[in-house]
């Protein structure tokens, strides 16, 4: 079987577990060597190291705060270097907290390292890598469906970092497409991982049953999104928003 991304190199930041560990098998699995960043679980980053390079491609996991704009910049310089190039930027990395408007008792810290990771971390990645990436070059970001719609209180916060990532996507694209560089983002629904698992009692059940398909996606599913994305198949989608939700936006 042609596998389409060998000799392709790719970032997927965050990837240490959940859907981007998912996503650093799945582009493997095309071929691709993978390079994966983690903030503070380094064992399973190794794990997942050992399992992309069991696939028979290069791999690394490099240790990055994306919070941290010089960290985020210097990794995607690590990764050029190293590996040689750079073709596909995946920004997966993100962290999740909640919190209505109107209780003073908000942590300030903790909304202001939401928007330094979500938001800061993936403009940093992006500025870095479009002096890197050539002609073909993929930027893929995993943003959320609450980039959307806010259904239950206390995600406004949340909800505005994923948005402002949807809104960087359709503006890149059109910064980036005279070089040939296509810019995607991933909305994924209620996904079954260890931020959220589908055995949460009633918030999961309540989730479930907000989506058309009645149940939690796959980690592999929102990786087939991001395969696809880029693949040389799809070199004519870009500014684009694929939800991976089961329906939930239908």
């Amino acid at each position: 079987m042609v596998k389409s991304l060998k000799g392709k190199v790719a970032l997927v930041t965050g990837a240490s577990r959940g859907i981007g560990a998912a996503i650093a098998r799945a582009l493997a699995e095309e071929g691709a060597d993978v390079v994966i960043s983690y903030a503070s679980s380094a064992a399973k980053a190794d794990s997942v190291v050992h399992e992309l390079k069991s696939k028979g491609v290069r791999a690394q996991a490099f240790k990055a705060d994306q919070a941290n704009e010089k960290e985020v910049e210097d990794l995607v310089k690590k990764v050029a270097k190293q590996f040689g190039r750079l073709d596909i930027l995946v920004n997966n990395a993100g962290v999740f907290t909640t919190g209505v408007v109107q209780d003073g008792a908000n942590n300030g810290a903790e909304l202001e390292r939401l928007f330094a990771v979500n938001v800061g971390g993936v403009v940093a990645a992006v500025r870095a890598a479009s002096g890197v990436l050539k002609e073909g070059g993929r930027i893929i970001s995993i943003g959320s469906v609450v980039g959307d719609t806010s259904r239950w209180p206390g995600v406004a916060d949340y909800s505005a970092t994923k948005a402002a990532v949807a809104a960087y996507t359709r503006g890149w694209a059109r910064d980036l497409g005279p070089k040939g560089i296509t810019v995607n983002d991933v909305q994924p629904g209620p996904i079954d991982t260890d931020m959220n698992p589908a055995s949460n009692g009633e918030f999961a059940e309540a989730q479930k049953v907000a989506t058309a398909l009645g149940r939690y996606g796959k980690p592999e599913e929102v990786a087939a999104a991001v395969v696809f994305l880029a693949k040389p198949e799809a070199g004519y989608i870009t500014g684009t928003t694929l939800n991976v939700d089961g329906g939930f936006r239908a």
